[in-house]
């Protein structure tokens, strides 16, 4: 365990609501109200949640093209014993999400980054998919570049778990698109505006979504939960397939009882018995 430093403020990552500004919990509104200043990935957007809050704080951007130099300033800010509240425009911060980089520095230097959760798209998504929820894999968005994303997709093609994408708008008929070339026509569950006046939660699969929103202009935010790749189907062997087996084997020169051993292992069946077929048959 890294030893925090003393003297030093703290880094609070605080949830905001996914859409619903009811969702703010009231121990993010007091977080708000007691730090030095806040880390906001859009300052406009953070700016209409304090104003509701009736909160006027300093506040500083911290996103995708500025993290380096902007990160140093908060990270010293907070070292000289000011306490930041650290939000991204919706949801919970550092999860697909500029701040992760923010809290992994922080730790790293000793100072105590504390949690205010809520609502995270991901998992109110999850919750409402009808899909299986054991266990899942968190996507985010895939990569724009057209080879990392096939990169992506191929490393996914095989996974059991439940699969978990963020989608802009624009984006989202060649996401479908690639989805359905590459995992085949599962199911999803197209989460769209969760918790805000339009939202939509629609279980279908790739390919009748991917025809919706070509026919229909998508708006706002997605969330695309689908099927795991379903299990591989075991080979339900007969006795006579083992036997068929051991004499391809030993037709291409191996000895009947090491044909016989790898089709014992392969079917299940017991050795003695695959060999007492086979020499019988070669008796015959």
């Amino acid at each position: 365990m890294s030893e925090e430093k003393t003297g030093c403020g703290t880094l609070y990552v605080v949830a905001t609501p996914i859409g619903n500004l009811g969702d703010l919990t009231p121990r993010a509104a007091k977080t708000f109200a007691a730090a030095d200043f806040v880390a906001a990935e859009d300052t406009r957007v953070t700016l209409r949640l304090l104003n509701h809050l009736g909160l006027k704080k300093p506040m500083v951007s911290y996103y995708e093209h500025n993290l380096r130099q902007r990160g140093e300033q908060i990270l010293r800010r907070i070292e000289a014993g000011e306490n930041c509240a650290l939000c991204s425009d919706a949801g919970m911060p550092a999860v697909s999400d500029p701040g992760e980089l923010l809290v992994t520095d922080a730790l790293a230097r000793g100072i105590r980054v504390v949690p205010v959760p809520a609502a995270s798209a991901a998992v109110t998504a999850l919750a409402v998919s009808g899909q299986s929820t054991g266990r899942f894999c968190f996507e985010g968005f895939l990569p724009m570049n057209r080879r990392q994303r096939r990169e992506r997709l191929e490393e996914t093609r095989t996974e059991r778990r439940t699969l978990i994408f963020y989608e802009a708008p624009h984006k989202l008929t060649s996401t479908l698109a690639d989805l359905l070339e590459a995992f085949g026509d599962r199911s999803v569950t197209v989460c769209r505006e969760l918790t805000k006046l339009h939202e939509e939660i629609w279980k279908t699969t790739l390919s009748a979504a991917l025809t919706h929103y070509t026919e229909n202009t998508p708006k706002g935010e997605f969330v695309l939960v689908i099927a795991g790749a379903p299990a591989p189907v075991e080979h339900s062997w007969t006795l006579e397939e083992a036997v068929a087996l051991a004499e391809q084997l030993t037709g291409e020169g191996s000895s009947p009882t090491a044909a016989c051993r790898q089709a014992a292992a392969e079917s299940g069946f017991a050795k003695s018995e695959i060999y007492r077929l086979l020499t019988s048959k070669k008796e015959g």
